[in-house]
């Protein structure tokens, strides 16, 4: 029951598959465009200095004209100038110095043995001299507040009553030591020199600064600056066409953005721009599905792959949406060529850059400076793709990623000196957004492996890792059958110089290659190559179950790499290299021994199917050829050059080729590659320089 169940559920897919890819696509529009900013978009675009193009600008609605970012930090500046540091008088203190003093005052006067009906008088005329001194104050002065000067102004807080003082004011510790020391007379010297000592020990700042008052005056000071400077009134003119847009005029029209983006209450209707996103993005992953079902139908036809597509288009939307209302401060922290890049390494160059097109010019809609934007990202990506044109190497993803930082940077100096026309005026500090976003784009690489397993799709990156011939099945292929694994190398380098030369993978035909005759592993002293004896094991059978042996080295094969969970796109090539063809060794041998037998065709024919691509095509042809070459007793160039026609043109003759899309032209270069690569193979030397 479980198991009809299970069917069902198979059929089920088989029978609607065909409408999933537009369940996805629809799936993808509606959340891309529930997350992206529902206001409404302000029409025009505009840089300083350039002539307005567009009709005379009539202001809507009243507006304040912001001030510049320059205007409103000057201001803040001044206005901190203008505050003056807070000092408070601290009375306390008078009071314990007042108190510490006499005491101390008593024991000195004892100590020293002066006349006791001379001490209150002397100790109330030194306290009175110290008690003036704390009452102008004696400051805590702080260098950060002279700015270069010996006095500066400050505000006074005593008793919560404020006033304007100078440095010139007050005393210091130094200068309230030295004016008592002045004022202060004795006829009895020693008696001054014990007070001066007593007031030394007791001297100390009474008019402390208040750092915490002071920064909150400031702060208050700093929120109460008006960024504004003027007022655009209702159906005033804002720029005339043909005007060139001044500093002046470029502040109003960015000021008129703001406020037009600001006011999504008042302007326009959310459910008409929600709308006008779904028609916008809609038409562009409509656009997408039809390029694939036009060039790329295999995508097309596999939900998986393009489930991966829209995917790719959702998330880096998304991605956007989510910079857009945390507000950053550069939208070009996002790394929007991490998009082709991953397509590129999974699928190919036309894709990649398609893809990227379709992603940034929805992006492009949401923006500011969206043509700024979209040349910088457009550049930036087709950079990133042709510098990833065959990924053989790690480190080719780290000089992708320094070529797409200096398209960045020629893009960057190039806007720059565009608009202010000037080195100096570039805001260099804008550039370091695009270095985040090139180092995010090196993501890539875990990206690639993590939607290889999940959407089963084989990149030039997994390619490499399975050409590696320490590979264990690879070892085992060595171990067992040698014969057979020198074989798969030789046709390995056959088939990659072919296809390399008329245009194709030669990473896959390299990967189809090394693992077309894995099934050889089962039983490879059935095997002409991995036979070191005289006697072959066929010598015993019948002719059908010899054939049958042969036949089954390609399902053997299937299993194995399945088993081992290698990709389709290789396996494919284990099903293909012999396509439909007969094993015509044994089936002529059973013709000829036993004619007056009935034979069955289908038992000493290989299950195909027949190549169905250029790669596929190249290795049934490589494979065939290098197995042939084997049998030349004294290999010359004539007989190489000969093998070469006939094996080729045979396999024209069974139709072997008819499904792939190989020309006339491609097979010509094929024979000349084979023919060059097994003279040197056979060292064979080339009849013009036999006579040298």
């Amino acid at each position: 029951m479980a198991k009809i169940k299970k069917n069902s559920h198979r059929v089920l897919y088989r029978k609607y598959s065909s409408n999933i890819k537009y369940v996805m696509m629809v799936l993808c529009v509606v959340i891309v465009t529930a997350f992206l900013p529902k206001q409404p978009r302000f029409r025009y675009e505009f840089e300083k200095g350039e002539v307005w193009k567009n009709k005379d600008l009539i202001s809507p609605f009243s507006f304040a004209i912001l001030k510049t970012a320059p205007q409103v930090i000057t201001d803040k500046k001044d206005a901190l100038d203008n505050v003056l540091p807070i000092y408070r008088m601290n009375r306390e203190l008078i009071n314990a110095v007042d108190e510490a003093y006499q005491n101390e005052f008593d024991v000195k006067w004892k100590t020293n043995a002066f006349p006791e009906n001379d001490r209150v008088g002397y100790k109330t005329s030194s306290l009175k001299l110290l008690d003036a001194i704390y009452t102008r104050g004696i400051i805590a002065s702080d260098a950060k507040h002279q700015q270069g000067n010996k006095y500066y102004d400050f505000t006074l807080m005593d008793n919560n009553i404020g006033r304007k003082l100078s440095t010139q004011d007050v005393f210091t510790v130094n200068t309230a030591l030295e004016y008592y020391s002045r004022t202060y007379n004795s006829v009895n010297l020693k008696m001054k020199d014990m007070i001066l000592e007593l007031v030394e020990d007791h001297l100390q700042p009474n008019i402390i600064f208040d750092d915490k008052l002071t920064t909150v005056v400031q702060n208050n000071t700093v929120n109460s600056l008006s960024t504004t400077r003027g007022m655009v009134q209702k159906g005033e003119l804002i720029i005339a066409k043909d005007n060139v847009i001044d500093d002046e005029v470029y502040q109003k029209l960015q000021s008129f953005k703001e406020a037009y983006e600001a006011q999504t209450k008042t302007i326009g209707d959310s459910k008409l721009v929600y709308l006008g996103q779904i028609l916008l993005v809609g038409f562009i992953v409509a656009l997408q599905m039809v390029f694939l079902k036009l060039f790329r139908k295999d995508i097309f036809a596999d939900n998986r792959q393009l489930s991966l597509l829209l995917l790719v288009i959702t998330t880096m939307l998304l991605c956007l949406t989510w910079a857009i209302k945390l507000n950053l401060n550069s939208i070009y922290y996002i790394p929007f060529c991490i998009v082709p890049i991953i397509i590129r390494i999974l699928f190919d160059t036309r894709l990649a850059l398609y893809l990227h097109l379709l992603v940034v010019l929805i992006a492009g809609f949401f923006v500011p400076n969206s043509f700024e934007f979209v040349f910088y990202q457009i550049t930036a990506g087709m950079v990133a793709i042709y510098s990833i044109r065959n990924l053989i190497k790690r480190e080719q993803l780290l000089l992708s990623a320094l070529f797409i930082l200096t398209a960045y940077f020629i893009s960057f100096v190039g806007i720059g000196l565009l608009r202010e026309g000037s080195f100096t005026e570039i805001e260099w500090a804008n550039f370091s957004p695009f270095i985040i976003s090139v180092l995010l784009s090196l993501l890539a690489y875990p990206l690639i492996y993590a939607f290889e397993r999940m959407f089963g799709i084989t990149s030039d990156i997994a390619l490499i890792e399975l050409t590696n011939t320490n590979n264990k099945l690879l070892r085992e292929l060595a171990y067992k059958a040698p014969g057979t694994f020198q074989h798969s190398l030789q046709v390995a380098n056959l088939a990659e110089a072919a296809i390399f030369k008329i245009g194709g993978n030669s990473l896959l035909v390299r990967a189809g290659a090394l693992y077309h005759d894995i099934g050889k592993i089962e039983n490879p002293q059935y095997f002409i190559e991995n036979q070191n004896t005289g006697v072959s094991p066929h010598d015993k059978l019948p002719y059908e179950q010899s054939a049958q042996i042969i036949i089954k080295h390609v399902h053997k094969g299937i299993e194995i790499t399945r088993r081992h969970q290698l990709p389709e796109t290789v396996i494919d090539f284990i099903r293909t290299h012999h396509g439909n063809t007969r094993v015509d060794y044994f089936y002529q041998s059973f013709l000829k021994n036993s004619p007056e037998k009935f034979v069955d065709e289908n038992i000493f024919r290989y299950p195909g199917p027949i190549p169905f691509s250029k790669e596929t095509g190249v290795l049934m042809l490589a494979d065939s050829v290098e197995a042939a070459s084997r049998s030349l007793k004294n290999p010359d160039a004539q007989g190489i050059n000969d093998l070469v026609e006939r094996i080729i043109n045979y396999k024209l003759e069974q139709n072997q080729l008819d499904n792939c899309d190989i020309t006339l032209k491609d097979l010509e270069t094929i024979k000349l590659i084979f023919k060059t690569m097994l003279m040197s193979i056979y060292h064979v030397r080339i009849d013009y320089l036999q006579n040298v």
